[in-house]
């Protein structure tokens, strides 16, 4: 990591958890410490205000946007997304700001006791660095009931009417910050789930041996039918310096750069009845939008989505503070985050935004487009396709459509072009539906 991308992350922390507070943690961390001796000044998180020093409870610290969102119980699902007949929990104009305080789900999930401050407790974090949102939502969650089998993990913020917003339409939506709640997230891996998982057979995946599954088939402990007893690893990472920090070994540390970004955020897809339809699992991204897990998608970036119920519906959930392409464990450097984003309401014929957009979701950041392909985009109920092949494809033919009718190029030119110049990434392979991402230079076009 060269040193621009150590304070631009450094930078990144000491907006969220405060000057210093961020030196007290860094210090604590370097003496080997931990995280207990970081405690937030008495009263950590009231007022509307929070001074430096303090993580960001809710409702506490800056929130730059025109309104604000928590993630109290009930404005939050655990496991599902909004559907077209969900009620909002927020209203707002378009062209107008909201902060979103989203809450990571790792650490409050069943297979870690379904209590934070025991958890994190168990890593050196004292109980005044434990967001109360997460307490609330692990204790007082009671919307719909928890399945930890069959529910997505995911906590889901939401959902915001945009007005204007009208079925045909596309959602704009820029992130215009990302800012760290906690100095510390999880990386998590799941039996039957990742990329080297074991199958619902019990059998190694195609290319892989039985001895090669992680976590190791023979750790598996799902027989029992009780989570705490699955053998799911979950590796807590601590925040030094701007970088996530992983101990292993005898006094062996591994160092990343963060990367924030909200690894889920959409627009009500599913027409489907009730809180809790197959076809509204948090888990696999659809044409709305929801776990789309593109790392490319922090401050700055621009992600359109179609639109499909009046006011768009839009939600966020799965706060991501780091994050490789492909997110093979099954999740990201987990971690709450608050992100501010503009919504913008996008009507056809005024070029505001692609022409994919209205069909498919799409994004840009300052250097790149980035079209997006999807394995089984529409959601469906069982037995979601996972075609890395099929995710491919899709992502070369928005992209070749995006430079065809956006950028005026032939489509046997276009097509000549993505292979010369083009980069395309796996997004990642856990969410049930796959996902491949493009990037296409802007400075190619200049």
């Amino acid at each position: 990591m060269n040193n621009s991308d150590a304070e631009s992350a450094a930078e990144t922390i000491m907006r969220g958890i405060g000057r210093r507070r961020f030196v007290q943690a860094v210090a604590a961390l370097s003496a080997g410490a931990g995280l207990a001796s970081c405690a937030s000044s008495p009263g950590a998180g009231g007022g509307a205000s929070a001074s430096a020093g303090e993580i960001l409870q809710p409702g506490g610290g800056p929130k730059p946007g025109d309104h604000y969102l928590g993630s109290a119980p009930d404005q939050v699902l655990w496991g599902y997304v909004p559907t077209v007949h969900a009620q909002s929990v927020l209203q707002m104009r378009s062209g107008q700001t909201v902060t979103i305080d989203a809450v990571s789900h790792e650490g409050i999930l069943e297979d870690q006791g379904r209590n934070p401050v025991e958890y994190f407790g168990g890593h050196g974090v004292s109980e005044s660095d434990v967001l109360k949102d997460a307490i609330d939502i692990a204790a007082g969650y009671r919307r719909t009931p928890r399945n930890f089998d069959t529910d997505g993990p995911h906590i889901v913020t939401g959902p915001i009417f945009v007005e204007g917003a009208q079925p045909g339409d596309v959602l704009k939506v820029e992130t215009l910050e990302a800012v760290p709640r906690v100095p510390y997230g999880v990386v998590s891996s799941r039996h039957g789930k990742g990329a080297l998982a074991l199958s619902a057979k019990g059998e190694a995946p195609a290319g892989v041996q039985l001895d090669e599954v992680m976590p190791p088939a023979a750790t598996d402990g799902r027989k029992s039918k009780d989570p705490a007893k699955y053998g799911n690893v979950s590796v807590f990472t601590a925040i030094e310096e701007g970088n996530g920090v992983m101990s292993f070994g005898d006094g062996a540390a591994v160092r990343f750069p963060l990367r924030p970004f909200m690894g889920m955020m959409g627009v009500a897809y599913a027409d489907a009845p009730g809180l809790t339809s197959p076809n509204a699992n948090s888990v696999p991204p659809t044409l709305g939008g929801g776990n789309i897990d593109i790392g490319l998608l922090g401050p700055g970036s621009t992600f359109y989505l179609p639109v499909f119920a009046e006011g768009a519906l839009f939600y966020v959930g799965d706060p991501h503070m780091a994050m490789g392409d492909g997110e093979v464990a099954l999740t990201a450097m987990e971690g709450s985050l608050r992100g501010t984003f503009r919504l913008t309401v996008c009507k056809k014929g005024t070029a505001d935004a692609p022409s994919v957009a209205f069909m498919y979701p799409f994004a840009e950041d300052q250097d790149s487009w980035i079209p997006i392909g999807l394995s089984d985009p529409d959601g469906a109920a069982d037995g979601q396709g996972s075609d890395l092949d099929i995710a491919m494809r899709r992502a070369v033919i928005n992209a070749l459509n995006f430079l065809e009718n956006d950028r005026g190029m032939d489509r046997p030119t276009a097509y000549a072009y993505l292979s010369a110049a083009a980069n395309f990434a796996v997004s990642q392979v856990v969410d049930k539906t796959v996902g491949v991402h493009a990037q296409i230079r802007k400075a190619h076009f200049a």
